[in-house]
Parts: C-alpha cells; sequence; structure tokens
C-alpha cells in the first residue's frame, strides 16, 4: 500500500502473436453452425452480480435470434481480479475457437487482445479504450475490438463534488485504487480529482492498494486523520472486494462514493455511475452484428447516455448525515 497525501453528464494497437482466422472467412462460415461467444469477466463467478449480467445478455440475444439450445454456444469465464487467470482464459476462449468474445473491464480486454489481432471483441465497462491501446478512436476502432465505455476522465471530479455535497464537513478525500487492475493504472481519473479537491479547497491523498492486507490497513490509516472522506474507484479489485471496503468505511465512519449499484446494496453511502446489467444487454447487439458478418473496426465505440444516482439513506444516518433534499430529488433511487 502506498499513500500521497497531496453529474449529470458524461461524457496502438495491443502486441501479441496468437492469430485465429481471418474476419472474411469466418463472415463466409454456414449459417447453420453453432456459433461460439466467450465472456470473460474479471469477478468471481459467484458474484450474486454475474446472474443478472448472464440473463440480461442471454435475453438480448435471444430477441435477436440467437438461442443457446440451437445456434449459439456461450463460454463464460471468471477472473477474479487475477491477471494470470485472466491471459490463461483468455487463451482458452480463443483456442475454443470464439466467433466473438466478450470482455468484461479492462484487464481482461487487454488479456484478451495481447493473445488476438484476428477474434472480433466486443469490450464491456472500460474507462479509457484509447489510451489503452484497444483501438484508434471512438468513431473509427481501426483493430478487432470495440465496444461499449462506462466513464470518462471527468467522473473523478464528479465523484467527489457529490461527495462533498452528501459529507460537507470532510476536509480530505482519497482515491482508491489498485494500480494492476484500475484503469490506466489509477491515473484515468486522476487529473479531474486533483481540479476538483482543488476547487473545492479539499486536501488530496492517493490511496493504492493491492491486496485485501493493503485495503485495510489503508482504512486504519485514513480513519486515524480526521475528515477523510473516499472516493472508490471503478477497479475490478475493489468490485471483487466491496464487502470488505463498504464494511469498514462504516466501521471507521468514513463517508464514501462509489461507482456501481451494487456497492449501495451493500450498504455504501452514495453511487454514481452506469448500470453494468445495462452495459450487457446493449453489448449483445454487437455481438450479434458480429456474428453476421460486420466488423469491429467499423462499428463506434459507444458512451453512456445515462447514470444512475444513488443514496443509502440508512448508512447516512449511521454516518451521522443529513442528505440534502436537493441530493434526494435528483436520485434515481433512495435506498431506506
Amino acid at each position: 500500500m502506498a499513500i500521497d497525501i497531496g453529474r449529470r453528464q458524461f461524457i496502438s494497437t495491443i502486441g501479441g502473436a496468437t492469430v485465429a482466422w481471418p474476419l472474411a472467412a469466418r463472415a463466409q462460415q454456414p449459417a447453420s453452425r453453432v456459433r461460439i461467444v466467450g465472456v470473460l469477466m474479471g469477478v468471481e463467478e459467484n458474484d450474486p452480480e454475474v446472474s443478472p449480467r448472464k440473463v440480461a445478455f442471454e435475453q438480448e440475444l435471444e430477441k435477436l435470434g440467437w438461442s443457446t439450445t440451437s445456434n449459439l454456444q456461450i463460454e463464460y469465464r471468471f477472473a477474479a481480479a487475477d491477471r494470470e487467470r485472466m491471459r490463461n482464459y483468455a487463451k482458452e476462449l480463443i483456442a475454443l475457437p470464439s466467433d466473438v468474445i466478450v470482455g468484461h473491464n479492462t484487464r481482461p480486454v487487454e488479456a484478451i487482445l495481447q493473445q488476438t489481432h484476428s477474434v472480433p471483441v466486443v469490450f464491456i465497462a472500460v474507462a479509457d479504450p484509447i489510451g489503452s491501446g484497444f483501438a484508434a478512436s471512438l468513431s473509427h476502432p481501426g483493430g478487432n475490438a470495440t465496444g461499449f465505455i462506462n466513464h470518462d476522465p471527468g467522473m473523478g471530479g464528479k465523484w467527489l463534488e457529490l461527495l462533498k455535497e452528501i459529507a460537507p464537513g470532510i476536509s480530505k478525500a482519497a482515491l482508491l485504487y489498485n494500480p494492476d487492475t484500475a484503469p490506466g493504472a489509477g491515473t484515468y481519473f486522476e487529473a479531474s480529482f486533483d481540479k476538483a479537491a482543488k476547487s473545492l479547497g479539499i486536501e488530496v491523498a492517493k490511496a493504492t492498494v493491492q491486496s485485501r492486507a493493503d485495503l485495510a490497513s489503508t482504512m486504519v490509516m485514513l480513519a486515524k486523520t480526521p475528515g477523510y472522506g473516499l472516493v472508490v474507484m471503478p477497479d475490478t479489485f475493489t468490485t471483487v472486494n466491496r464487502e470488505q471496503i463498504v464494511a469498514q468505511a462504516a466501521e471507521y465512519h468514513l463517508p464514501a462514493i462509489y461507482p456501481w449499484r451494487y456497492f449501495a446494496t451493500t450498504g455504501g453511502l452514495l453511487v454514481y455511475g452506469v448500470n453494468q446489467i445495462e452495459l450487457f444487454r446493449l453489448s449483445a447487439t454487437y455481438v450479434n452484428r458480429l456474428l453476421k458478418g460486420e466488423r469491429p473496426s467499423d462499428l463506434p465505440i459507444q458512451a453512456p447516455t445515462r447514470f444512475e444516482l444513488i443514496v443509502n439513506l440508512k448508512t447516512a444516518k449511521t454516518l451521522g448525515l443529513t442528505v440534502p433534499p436537493t441530493l434526494l430529488a435528483t436520485a434515481d433511487e433512495v435506498i431506506e
């Protein structure tokens, strides 16, 4: 662990050598052939968020004419924030061979694209596909990957502004992430986070964690200094360890804002982010088009148009916070 003290709007190529057959050849395969779609997720298989994502994905594919009982085989793999497992599962999915691979989160997509330049890839919940080397531009990806991004770099500032609104007493804020799994190794949101902190008169801390032990010691360290608030990054590591993060934030009375709904349902104070289940539904539309012969380089990368603001009133009361009426009025969901 290393720590350095210092709303409603949104908005190359990776190295590797394994190559599957050309896209043109894929388009010429018999229509009656059962197609294979590989899905690599960064979370654990028993994560309660997995089932609704799979349901949304498969239901949308079924609406588009694909059925796992007739013309489609879906192979899921779960890496649980383990980069070695990501690499091994990426190789497995390519070797099946998959006609299309769906990658969830930045690091799993990175693992896939390090292994193939030809298998079509649809990514979900990737913050910075250009900076990560997955595509040349949003409008013209240019390679074998396209998909759906979840945040722009300005989100760091938005999270901090919302945190200050619900917890006006904070004078310091920490950005919590694992550099091994976070977008841009944790730097993607850094500029907007620092800019907002300066305008709000808040002292910033960048808290990096690489294990559960790091996480525990970091939370203790933050709790020892009065006035801290916490901004939890959209990061596979923080997702996998969300119960520990939320529990320790409550234990140490740290007001915190999170990027995904499941943090709020776990007990997190405040959430502002994209609905990931919707991203999985949308990804099925691109998988359908790729299976029918379109090229990922011709499908523009899409940014979300809607964000969820969720307030957990029970947690706010526990922390002794009074939620501003304006925040409640604009919330998409209030957990009581």
